[in-house]
């Protein structure tokens, strides 16, 4: 438990910010796995779609500090690449 008062806040400060955190990282996951399975189902419009629909999402990681900028540049690109691979 927190001994001083300044403790006491940045420990509730932090129950607040992980909530934050869990939820971003949460929303990222749910796009990335909605263009995954866009392209599992071989409609390219609509993984297509899905893609253009999770890049802001993806951009918004990192500028809100919650992914490194390389590990979004991955994502997207690779992402991009089975979209692109697509028939």
């Amino acid at each position: 438990m927190a001994n001083t008062k300044s403790a006491e806040k940045a420990a509730r400060q932090a129950v607040k910010r992980r909530e934050n955190n869990v939820a971003a990282r949460s929303k990222l996951r749910t796009v990335i796995r909605d263009v995954t399975q866009a392209i599992g189902s071989g409609d390219k419009a609509n993984a297509l779609e899905q893609y253009n629909s999770a890049m802001p999402v993806i951009d918004s990681m990192v500028n809100k500090s919650q992914i490194h900028r390389n590990k979004a540049a991955r994502h997207k690109s690779r992402l991009a690449q089975r979209i692109r691979a697509m028939s």
